[in-house]
């Protein structure tokens, strides 16, 4: 779904620029005026997809799920690339000489004249037109007619650019800011397991009974004691109790003891502490579902205890997550200092372990990416204001998306992490073929000038978003809180950025700089150059023929 927003983007801006050129040039003449027209900005903008997912393909990445992805995205850039740079072009090229020779671009036959057509059915006239039959010349721009160039032309461009609307259009952004910054404020990284499993299922059924009812208590701590202990030893007895302090237990290590003391037994030596261990307290019906937490091995005569565990559970407050990760903070370290060597674990920790990794792992890729992408831009651009501008805008996007997704209730989990440091390059390539073209334009006006830039690439952003939202439909119908969340993130990154494409930018565009006023200045100037007039002495010769 991400590889395919980057690869329609340059689909349909190779397309656009395809029809921008007269059609009664030669076709390779054609082609090269669609590719330097398009290819650039979209080298660079492949060039920052391949940069920020190769840094999540790098060996600082340490979830391999994410450089798994982020290699497959690398791979997916790179194929897409050369496909539009060779596949499609050559398409293009082929779609050109089909139209100069007048052939049919789907039945590659010959297109019938316009009498003949004449005496034939209307779907029969349909279906072999080429749309230059009922004019008596052949239109060099037919592009101008296309139905979404003229909506933008005749409809789209003197509203969005009307002096009433303008108002409107602050507020809109005024209130898109507040509930962003709103949601921004409420970030958290409560990942919840739910939303890994399919909605259907019945472990979904059983976590939620289990938070709703037994949120008070961490799951259920394995606690292995992987070698040998003395645990006759009353130094080891009192490691073992601080150990499990704070926590409630379910300790064969307890009940024994218990079990010493109520029976008046002692068992200060390793033999005795064993065999009373083994033929008296494991035999005891109320203690038999210890014997699978004791491992023994016997060495000639002698038992050994070679391994044990225990049970903990730890009371928590209502923000479990949370607390459980400090519960593992706390006892990790301690595994490795004491003098008792264990292990702690739950099933749960798998995915606690995971999700701290994916936000901080992936925030600081897309860091790096941001940092990056400004320099890279500094040095790409040709006016800094356009990269000023570029800046804002992804800036604009990105928290937008952040914060509406978290007032949507989505967690910050590594998908939605994976979809912001999309949302950065989505949002780059589709907003700086718009801002530089307004920036470099060279009409009178502001107006004017952003009314170029969407009648440019306003028709191929519109294309692309609307494929890209399109394709996102069937997300809708997986049984999954995973694939939902995708849906989620990948809508909003859509949404926000047509949101600033076709209402924000052009608006705000004509509140600042940059000034059109040099523009002005220069016309002025070469005005006057035409209106001077240059002599020129000619001198005849004989032997030659001068013309003028």
């Amino acid at each position: 779904f991400k590889k395919l927003g980057h690869g329609t983007k340059g689909v349909f801006e190779l397309l656009s620029g395809w029809r921008r050129t007269r059609e009664n040039l030669p076709f390779k003449d054609r082609v090269a005026d669609a590719y330097s027209d398009v290819m650039v900005t979209y080298t660079m903008t492949s060039s920052l997809y391949f940069i920020t997912f190769g840094m999540g393909a790098s060996p600082f990445t340490n979830i391999e799920a994410v450089k798994v992805f982020c290699q497959n995205m690398c791979v997916s850039i790179l194929l897409n690339y050369f496909y539009i740079f060779s596949f499609f072009g050559s398409c293009l090229v082929f779609a050109g000489q089909l139209e100069q020779n007048r052939y049919h671009s789907i039945f590659c036959c010959k297109i019938p004249s316009a009498e003949y057509l004449d005496r034939k059915p209307v779907w029969f006239q349909t279906v072999m037109s080429d749309g230059h039959q009922q004019t008596s010349h052949h239109e060099t721009n037919p592009y101008q007619h296309h139905f979404i160039q003229h909506f933008l032309r005749e409809h789209y461009n003197e509203w969005i650019t009307n002096i009433y609307v303008k108002p409107f259009v602050v507020i809109l952004y005024l209130i898109y800011a507040s509930f962003s910054f709103m949601g921004c404020l409420q970030i958290s990284d409560r990942a919840d397991i739910i939303n890994l499993l399919a909605s259907d299922s019945p472990s979904v059924s059983y976590a939620m009974v289990q938070q709703k009812y037994f949120s008070n208590y961490s799951p259920v701590i394995g606690f292995y004691i992987y070698e040998p202990l003395e645990y006759w030893n009353g130094s080891v007895q009192e490691d073992l109790r601080r150990l499990c302090s704070g926590f409630t237990a379910v300790s064969w290590v307890e009940q024994y003891y218990q079990f010493l003391k109520v029976s008046n037994i002692s068992a200060n030596n390793k033999s005795d502490f064993i065999s009373v261990l083994q033929s008296s307290f494991l035999k005891k019906p109320e203690f038999q579902h210890f014997r699978n937490d004791i491992i023994f091995s016997k060495a000639g005569d002698e038992n050994n205890i070679i391994a044990s565990r225990l049970y903990l559970v730890a009371r928590t407050s209502k923000d479990k997550q949370k607390e459980v990760i400090e519960v593992l903070e706390k006892l990790r370290p301690l595994s490795l200092s004491k003098s008792i060597r264990f292990i702690v674990f739950n099933p749960s920790f798998v995915f606690t372990d995971h999700y701290g990794l994916s936000v901080t792992v992936p925030v600081l890729i897309a860091g790096f990416g941001v940092l990056l992408v400004l320099i890279l831009t500094f040095f790409l651009v040709i006016h800094p204001l356009g990269n000023f501008w570029l800046i804002l805008s992804v800036t604009s996007i990105e928290l937008g998306v952040l914060g509406l997704m978290t007032l949507w209730n989505v967690d910050m989990d590594c998908i939605s992490i994976l979809c912001l440091i999309y949302t950065l390059n989505f949002a780059i390539d589709h907003c700086a073929p718009l801002l530089y073209t307004f920036v470099l334009a060279t009409e009178h006006t502001r107006t004017q000038c952003i009314k170029s830039s969407l009648q440019e690439h306003g028709t191929a952003i519109l294309q692309n978003v609307t494929s890209f939202l399109i394709g996102l439909v069937p997300l809708l119908f997986v049984p999954s809180n995973l694939t939902f969340t995708l849906f989620k993130c990948l809508l909003l990154t859509g949404g926000c950025t047509l949101l600033h494409c076709f209402v924000i930018l052009p608006v705000f565009l004509t509140f600042f700089p940059p000034s059109k006023k040099h523009h002005k200045k220069k016309k002025r100037a070469k005005r006057k150059e035409r209106e001077e007039i240059e002599c020129i002495e000619i001198q005849e010769n004989p032997d030659h023929v001068t013309t003028v």
